[in-house]
């Protein structure tokens, strides 16, 4: 079977569905993979074949943030309505849009026989419905981030008439099409699952596999010594500020403390370290989680799932985006503590983070969620049942 499978070029929309794309190519489908060239280095490393399609998310965010008359530096100090009011215009118009017009004469030549497109990726699902292709929705965390999802729905509408398709069609979570849902039925939106009447295609369990790209892990991680503490704010909205303030808050631990800069920080400008501190632009996640004893975070859907299947308790630190409700529904499950903005101060980081290492309960209450999302569906099992 041929499958081509597309999402925004940003981590926090790619990596979870590389399970899958693997799983696929290896029960011997044909898998292309449709990304903006950014992440075309990722994907031939992987062995798929990449096409071009879609725009680069920052340039489209920083177009709606111009349109809005804003400074993109004031991002965090932006209400959050008004981040997911500009978040709709980015997913649900200005990058599918883009995706739609790339994908359309790859669908021409390609002719896949299903398309499985991100849930961020508005645009390849509507070029599959307009190429008459069938569609599978593949989810990348809780869809209450669904309040972007869902002011993206307001948009999409005009875009899907636009391209010929009746908008009602493409009401509703995933276009209308099968949804992957890869966040755990404890964690999810009720709203979102109360969408799936039987009238309408399917949610379909679909087990969260951590993704990393190969990469050593510093030795001392894996050796005996001091709980580790891992710390990271993600690849999209990182600031430097808080940052610095957790790894002050953290450093007063009697803990090994491992930060991932990620691409939005420079490694080199976190100096004056405390000595059980280390800084690294970039680790491997899903290697480093199950060696840790506590994760601090923005609240990241990737990482807050990988945090979840590893067992391991959270203090989520949330800035923007879907990160809110996130740290929420991690909160509703008893699996960790959140600080918000205002609040996150280097002793409250300390006092938190302290009470998470030494409390049993959100420990044994992350265990209950990652014995929930082992037993969901693996990436084989989905693709052995719906790519048929």
């Amino acid at each position: 079977m041929r499958v081509l499978i597309s999402s925004i070029a940003a981590h926090g929309h790619t990596y979870p569905l590389l399970p899958f794309a693997i799983a696929a190519r290896e029960a011997g489908h044909e898998v292309t993979y449709a990304i903006a060239p950014s992440f075309h280095p990722l994907v031939e490393r992987l062995g798929f074949r990449p096409v071009a399609a879609g725009g680069e998310i920052r340039e489209a965010f920083g177009q709606v943030w111009a349109q809005s008359g804003k400074d993109p530096r004031d991002r965090f100090s932006t209400p959050p309505n008004e981040v997911m009011a500009m978040a709709g215009r980015v997913f649900g118009e200005v990058l599918p849009r883009r995706t739609a017009a790339d994908l359309a004469p790859v669908l021409a030549e390609l002719r896949p026989d299903v398309v499985v497109h991100e849930a961020g990726d508005l645009g390849a699902g509507l070029a599959a419905k307009v190429a008459g292709i069938r569609g599978l929705c593949h989810g990348f965390g809780r869809v209450a981030g669904g309040k972007m999802l869902a002011r993206a729905g307001d948009h999409v509408g005009g875009l899907a008439a636009e391209l010929g398709l009746d908008p009602a069609v493409v009401a509703g979570p995933g276009l209308g099409d099968p949804f992957l849902d890869v966040c755990p039925r404890s964690l999810q939106d009720p709203a979102f699952l109360a969408a799936f009447t039987p009238d309408r295609a399917p949610r379909v369990p679909l087990r969260s596999v951590p993704f990393a790209e190969p990469a050593p892990l510093p030795a001392w991680v894996g050796e005996p010594g001091p709980p580790l503490v891992y710390l990271t704010l993600g690849t999209a909205f990182a600031e430097g500020s808080v940052l610095r303030t957790a790894i002050d808050g953290l450093g007063r631990l009697p803990a090994r403390v491992l930060v991932a800069a990620g691409p939005m920080i420079d490694a080199a400008l976190v100096d004056d370290l405390p000595d059980t501190v280390r800084v690294e632009q970039w680790v491997p996640q899903a290697d480093v989680l199950p060696h840790a004893a506590l994760v601090v975070h923005h609240g990241g859907s990737g990482t807050t799932l990988g945090a979840l299947a590893s067992g391991v308790p959270q203090l989520l630190l949330p800035q923007c985006a879907d990160q809110f409700d996130n740290a929420g529904a991690v909160l509703a499950v008893g699996a960790g503590r959140r600080l918000l903005p205002g609040e996150a101060t280097p002793d409250a980081v300390a006092e938190v983070a302290s009470s998470l290492l030494n409390d049993p309960e959100p420990r044994a209450a992350a265990g209950v969620v990652a014995r929930e999302i082992a037993g969901m569906p693996s990436p084989a099992e989905v693709v052995a049942a719906l790519l048929v």
